[in-house]
């Protein structure tokens, strides 16, 4: 397993990822149920964001009240399926900057292949949250963090729905410093690397490629 690994065990969010894993649940549905559990884990990977105390004057009276403080937010999509997190995780996050690395799966080695990186220049400056809805090998959000990394990201989390033991281990060996939030650890990866009992492949489900 990963050391800095966190498990969002909450009902509500529970409830909605079972419904994401049915075969019978259709595009539209599946698309929405992946937006809201994204916000779900958007609000569950900011709770530790420092903050600071600043003057407000309500319609009563001045106050000194809390607002986030520190690095501003990035949101990095792992193309393609990352895409489908982004939505929900901006209506709770309106003012981060979004980036964009493209990996696809070999079939045949299982490793990613980088086909487009996308990120705001001041990257290095930023407090950055990739997001995939799956961490099956672990390949793929290694290679991303390992790209971040040398683009001079010091301060980096990972959100996903689903994570496999395999996966996180891999996560592990390459990036123990980074925190993983993820709404289910599932069983294992089958012959193919895909999850199980998982959900399918997220970006099919999501776009209607299936």
């Amino acid at each position: 397993m990963h050391p800095a690994l966190r498990v969002i065990d909450h009902p509500l969010l529970q409830h909605k990822l079972s419904v994401a894993r049915s075969a019978d649940t259709t595009t539209d549905n599946f698309r929405r149920l992946v937006r809201e559990i994204a916000a779900m884990l958007a609000y569950e990977v900011t709770r530790d964001l420092p903050t600071e105390r600043v003057s407000v004057t309500t319609p009563i009276a001045e106050c000194k009240v809390p607002m986030i403080a520190g690095k501003k937010l990035c949101l990095v999509s792992i193309l393609r399926a990352g895409n489908g997190m982004l939505d929900g995780m901006i209506e709770l996050l309106p003012g981060a900057r979004v980036g964009h690395i493209g990996l696809y799966r070999d079939p045949h080695t299982l490793q990613p292949v980088e086909y487009y990186f996308k990120l705001p220049e001041d990257i290095e400056e930023r407090e950055v949250i990739v997001v995939d809805p799956m961490l099956a090998t672990g390949n793929s959000a290694t290679a991303a963090l390992s790209r971040l990394k040398e683009e001079g990201v010091a301060s980096l989390r990972l959100v996903c729905l689903l994570a496999a033991p395999e996966g996180l281990a891999a996560l592990a060996a390459h990036h123990p410093d980074v925190p993983v939030t993820a709404a289910a650890v599932d069983s294992h990866l089958d012959e193919h690397g895909y999850i199980v009992p998982g959900l399918g492949d997220a970006g099919d489900r999501l776009f209607g490629t299936r």
